[in-house]
């Protein structure tokens, strides 16, 4: 074994964002992740940004997390369809099943837990809804994003409740879904069985939530936007230099004092603002007068300055900027389209190497493979069963 989940088998039955993250985080650490997608209706995501490889089937928004993956086409919605999964699960003795379809379609597609483990005793199932498995309401990140509070802790103060840059709550529930599959993994190597995971994105996202729920339900505080500033530190925000931004976060007393020694910042010094209290008592106005020092400095100069103090500072660095970056420059993994030559970038992985991954697949790319490996089918079945959709 190189990689940690090397040997690992993962069928995936997988559409949008939150689930293909996990699985692509499952290759990344080694484990061989097989998307199912059906013939007439796969996964949107493929057919949404710019058709950057001439195939209708592949623009760019499909591209991101789907690297180091086979993908088959199968009709769920026939019962031929269905024997086939249960066949694929025996054979392929997957370890893995994940869906994140609505709940309501588990039993008409024959994924359920009881349908699938009977084929496989020792599976571990997943299954990713919006709300749990006992509610059927659709969802996507930014109605999670609202419905958890997210949305009302970002944002200005005065403005209107802002979603986050990121599909934060497809991203929180793919990593918690992550963690409980090693959860179960591991219980499996103990025990030897297997395990129903139903993961709700509701529950994900509001488990995030530990500080601010326990402050607004238990101590009665106000907690709402604040905009790039901080509820209980000050000075904590985003300061417009002469050629950029810089984000300074002052965590501490001695911080503050380090940065009151600064040229140019002396003018600052005052025994109100000594303690973290003074400060956020009178943070509208230290900010202000903050912003005017940092606006006749330049981003690098602001950027020595401060860290040479030893006072927390960032540029505010475009996308351009965090691939240039030299922490992160020499970690990025490229990917090669075979087909075409095109090359994209990915991060690597949080903890380890950047890991040898394939371009993402084609809709149904490994169907002679899979099939005729697994399950033996010559190329005669299988131009039947296309020819009748069935795969």
């Amino acid at each position: 074994m190189t990689r940690p989940l090397d040997g690992l088998t993962v069928l995936a039955l997988e559409q949008a964002t939150v689930l293909p993250f996990l699985t692509y985080r499952l290759a990344c650490d080694g484990a061989r992740v097989i998307r199912v997608e059906s013939p007439e209706r796969p996964d949107p995501n493929r057919f949404v940004g710019d058709d950057v490889l001439g195939d209708p089937g592949m623009r760019s928004y499909f591209l991101p997390n789907n690297c180091g993956k086979e993908a088959i086409t199968l009709n769920l919605a026939e019962a031929e369809g269905r024997a086939i999964l249960r066949a694929l699960i025996a054979a392929l003795r997957v370890d893995v099943f994940a869906t994140n379809q609505r709940a309501r379609s588990y039993a008409r597609l024959g994924v359920d837990d009881a349908t699938l483990r009977a084929a496989r005793p020792d599976l571990i199932w997943l299954g990713i809804t919006g709300f749990g498995p006992d509610h059927d309401e659709a969802a996507y990140d930014p109605i999670l994003q609202a419905r958890a509070g997210f949305m009302e802790l970002t944002g200005e103060p005065d403005g209107p409740p802002t979603a986050f840059g990121l599909p934060m709550v497809d991203l929180g529930a793919a990593e918690h879904g992550y963690g409980e599959i090693m959860k179960a993994l591991y219980r499996r190597a103990v025990t030897g069985e297997g395990a129903r995971i139903d993961l709700s994105m509701l529950r994900s996202a509001v488990s995030w939530m530990a500080s601010p729920l326990l402050l607004a339900a238990s101590l009665g505080e106000r907690i709402t936007r604040k905009g790039n500033s901080h509820q209980f530190f000050a000075p904590v925000s985003v300061f417009a230099t002469r050629d950029g931004y810089v984000y300074v976060a002052v965590g501490g007393d001695l911080q503050w004092a380090a940065l009151e020694k600064l040229p140019g910042f002396e003018t600052l010094a005052s025994p109100a603002y000594a303690t973290n209290a003074g400060r956020i008592a009178d943070a509208p106005h230290l900010e202000r007068e903050l912003g005017e020092r940092f606006a006749g400095l330049a981003t690098e100069e602001a950027l020595a300055l401060l860290q040479g103090a030893g006072v927390p500072v960032a540029r505010v660095n475009t996308l351009a900027d965090v691939v240039a970056d030299p922490l992160v420059a020499p970690r990025l993994q490229r990917v090669t389209d075979p087909r075409t030559g095109l090359a994209v970038v990915l991060p690597a992985p949080p903890a380890s190497d950047p890991p040898p991954l394939a371009f993402p697949p084609r809709l149904g790319e490994h169907n002679e493979r899979i099939y005729g490996e697994a399950l033996g089918y010559p190329p005669e079945r299988l131009a039947d069963l296309r020819q009748r959709r069935v795969i």
